[in-house]
């Protein structure tokens, strides 16, 4: 009776539990099987005659932050032929020593954000094993495209490349794929993948600011509305706002500089989240100087304008916005205008329609923590497989 409950503990098929033995960090069960008719794998003939017995050491998933070790008694049969072979068992895979579970729930633990050699530690087996396991696991590109298609770049330096792509479909918050550079001529590579017809079907083109990324989408989705992500141009203001103030205050005293370097949240910060004795510090640090105070109505200006709901609105704002920053000749601010102007198209899109980066940004920053728990992956197929065995 005592057999039978632990064998329906390990749930294991046609096997009697003969002994158990437990360590510090392990717990051996001794196991063996009923003989049966095997068939010959040479001939196909039916045979119950053994041969003679082995005992094999079989991995199986922990209990109790313990490693499972099975025992088995492993019985060999000989066919009138000649031929002598081992029986069959559902739960081990032929020439393996884990079960067909252990390889499963490494499979499973590798889905989250946590490093290979936690799982393999945890599972018993060692990194190396695990990653083989691993590279078992294959996602395929996608055979369509999305309405909506996302694209950025982020640092991974694996396969010998320092930046890698990833693919998204923002609508779906879904990743498509991870592609080992963002050089364009691998990116022209990849979209040739598809057919004229597919790749029509983009209506929406996401990117940021790199001009490679914008003929890309003009020659391969002609259909496609470019937009520029919100975050890549509202963080011009911001840099331009912030180098004003770095100017500034380096002609300070020494306590004052120090004061307006701690203080930078306040000019970044919105003027309508400001609380109790922040306007009044922000006012003191504004009164300071002219080309700071003009530098943050123009930053609080141009946030205004990104969070207008009515477009025909925003349009025109917007250009006089332009007009406006160039009239008050603040030499920070130059490279920010001359963003908008050649960008004007593609960020006024992004008022327009309001798809933005986020999502991908969001999965940008899975990837830095997988990144970081693994000291990096030099592989980038195994690299790859993982991001998109985490985000699925």
């Amino acid at each position: 009776m005592h057999s039978n409950f632990i064998k329906k503990l390990l749930n294991l098929k046609d096997v009697k539990v003969k002994n158990i033995s437990h360590g510090d960090n392990f717990i051996k069960i001794n196991l063996e099987t009923s003989p049966k008719s095997s068939s010959c794998p040479c001939c196909g003939t039916a045979t119950t005659r053994v041969h003679d017995y082995r005992y094999q050491k079989i991995k199986d998933f922990p209990y109790m932050d313990k490693s499972i070790i099975l025992i088995l008694k492993k019985r060999r049969y000989i066919c009138s032929c000649g031929k002598k072979f081992y029986e069959h068992y559902d739960f081990l895979p032929k020439y393996h020593r884990m079960t067909n579970r252990l390889v499963a729930y490494i499979v499973s633990e590798l889905s989250n954000a946590v490093p290979v050699t936690f799982v393999a530690k945890k599972s018993g087996v060692s990194p190396t094993t695990a990653n083989r396991i691993f590279d078992h696991v294959h996602y395929s590109r996608p055979s369509s495209l999305p309405k909506v298609l996302a694209i950025d770049e982020f640092k991974g330096n694996a396969g010998g490349e320092k930046y890698q792509c990833i693919l998204v479909d923002p609508k779906k918050k879904h990743i498509l794929d991870i592609l080992p550079d963002r050089k364009q001529g691998h990116l022209i590579d990849y979209f040739k993948g598809y057919s004229r017809h597919e790749r029509l079907k983009v209506q929406f083109f996401i990117c940021d600011m790199w001009k490679q990324y914008a003929e890309l989408a003009r020659l391969f989705f002609p259909n496609a509305t470019i937009i520029v992500d919100k975050y890549h141009f509202i963080r011009q203001v911001t840099w331009a706002i912030e180098n004003v103030r770095k100017r500034v205050q380096k002609n300070m005293p020494s306590d004052l500089r120090k004061y307006f370097k701690r203080s930078r949240t306040l000019i970044l910060k919105r003027a309508e989240n400001l609380k109790g004795d922040e306007i009044e510090r922000l006012n003191a640090m504004l009164l300071y100087n002219d080309e700071l105070r003009q530098a943050y109505r123009l930053k609080e200006t141009f946030y205004e304008i990104c969070q207008n709901p009515k477009y025909s609105q925003q349009r025109k704002d917007f250009y006089e916005w332009i007009s406006y920053a160039e009239s008050q000749n603040i030499k920070e601010f130059k490279a920010c205008i001359t963003t908008y102007r050649n960008w004007s198209k593609e960020i006024l899109n992004a008022f327009k329609y309001g798809y933005t980066n986020g999502c991908t940004e969001g999965y940008n920053n899975k990837i830095k923590v997988l990144k970081r728990i693994s000291y990096g992956v030099r592989n980038f197929k195994r690299f790859r497989n993982r991001i998109l065995h985490i985000c699925q």
